[in-house]
């Protein structure tokens, strides 16, 4: 591994074309814009691209008034394939998400890569962003790049660089977020540190671009496995009359060797959910074995909606409630606190339990006006009022700690309450999970 901080004074003339204007894309683009580069944000939705170009953000993180800079400085968006023939940079940001049997889903970006196959020209820097199994670069992706016959692999240069994108992070974005490249040849792993390194503080080059996707499968299996097992531990320590949270806590106050995770409602976002199931998948297509540590994560986070509903119904037989017909107020649906991103929400699969079951279900969030849960034929409206919603329901369910709600008012109106976050303070009516 090399890390390499020097910059390339001549890049940032370049044309830049970025693939996929969503969550990675757009925040890439506009760092980019602000360092010099032309930008054009290409992206198939011609509703985002009108958007866009009247100066609308659709990210939380990028606010209008950073749009508005960006386009200032240069950038457009555009739904045209045809500005791929100008650039010297394109790099692809779309999205990878599992298919209905579970395995990976390179559509996007086969599609990404037959479109620009069908206009790059010699010279130009090709980079895949999109996260996915090791091996898609050099299999998937640059032998459609290099369809049309007449360029090859000295004529485009072509890496991967693991998207590192965390939506409402205030302290870490695209500039301040060490970069990983791994390119198919040693002149394209040099070209996409040359690149980044225009406008990210420190590239990190790796041996080639199969380490480079298998540092992004490291980094989310990580964490997935993590998360696994404090949900494991969680439910029997609940039954041992454990308080886990408090064991965690402690154990976190040792300097070396131990980093804390902390149990909740089930795993969410554009990552760890699917992101392991790329790599279990790709060993047991390839090797014929199953990633078993993988495996057994994704059975127990899946499960972890299913054992919420699970405690929410112990609350209610408590106060001798049926789940049916009981009001069951969620507070928190998205995946992630302060922002509006729902993309494999675990209250999608609390709420199509909750609703089985027959339960009078509402929802509150003051990042999400209308819900539709997946699994689910209801929509409902979050609710304005958080304290009338708590007095008025049988239990509620913290989900995701938004700082607009008011945490003391919650854990003070809820007739009872599971917070499955662990922020509430310990008053009467309050569970932790």
């Amino acid at each position: 591994m090399v890390v390499h901080e020097e910059l390339d004074p001549h890049m940032s003339s370049s044309r830049l074309v970025v693939m996929g204007q969503g969550y990675v894309g757009l925040p890439l683009a506009l760092r980019a814009a602000a360092t010099g580069f032309a930008v054009t944000g290409y992206e198939p939705n011609t509703a985002t691209v009108e958007a866009l170009n009247a100066g609308t953000s659709h990210i939380d993180d990028i606010s209008d008034e950073e749009l508005g800079a960006a386009k200032r400085a240069g950038y457009s968006a555009s739904s045209d394939p045809t500005v791929l023939a100008e650039a010297d940079v394109i790099v692809v940001c779309v999205p990878t998400p599992l298919s209905d049997a579970g395995g990976p889903d390179l559509t996007m970006v086969e599609t990404a890569a037959e479109t620009i196959g069908q206009h790059v020209q010699a010279g130009c820097l090709v980079i895949l962003e999109s996260t996915t199994y090791p091996g898609t670069t050099e299999e998937v992706f640059a032998p459609r790049v290099l369809a049309r016959g007449d360029l090859g692999a000295d004529d485009v240069l072509i890496a991967f660089s693991p998207e590192r994108i965390d939506p409402g992070n205030p302290t870490y974005g695209v500039k301040n977020t060490p970069k990983v490249v791994g390119g198919l040849t040693p002149a394209a792993t040099v070209a996409a540190k040359n690149f980044y390194g225009t406008f990210i503080d420190t590239v990190v080059e790796a041996k080639g671009a199969k380490e480079a996707e298998m540092a992004k499968l490291i980094e989310n299996t990580f964490r997935h496995v993590n998360i696994a097992l404090v949900n494991e531990m969680v439910r029997f320590s609940d039954d041992l009359g454990i308080d886990l949270w408090d064991a965690i806590n402690c154990a976190e106050t040792k300097p070396f060797g131990f980093m804390a995770f902390r149990p909740g409602p089930g795993v969410g976002g554009h990552c760890i959910p699917v992101d392991p199931s790329y790599l279990s998948h790709r060993v047991k297509a390839k090797l014929g074995y199953a990633f078993r540590m993988v495996e057994m994560a994704e059975e127990i986070n899946d499960a972890a909606p299913t054992y919420v509903a699970s405690r929410v119904w112990r609350l209610l037989n408590d106060r001798g409630l049926a789940v049916r017909g009981a009001r069951i107020l969620l507070l928190g649906v998205t995946y992630k606190a302060d922002i509006a991103d729902r993309r494999e929400s675990p209250a999608d699969p609390l709420a199509a339990t909750l609703l089985s079951w027959g339960a009078d279900l509402r929802y509150a969030d003051p990042f999400v006006p209308s819900w539709a849960p997946h699994g689910s034929e209801s929509v409902f409206s979050s609710a304005e009022d958080v304290e009338k919603a708590l007095k008025d329901c049988d239990v509620a369910v913290l989900l995701q700690s938004h700082a607009k709600f008011d945490l003391a008012s919650i854990a003070e109106h809820a007739p009872v309450i599971l917070d499955t976050r662990g922020v509430l303070p310990p008053v009467p009516g309050v569970n932790r999970l």
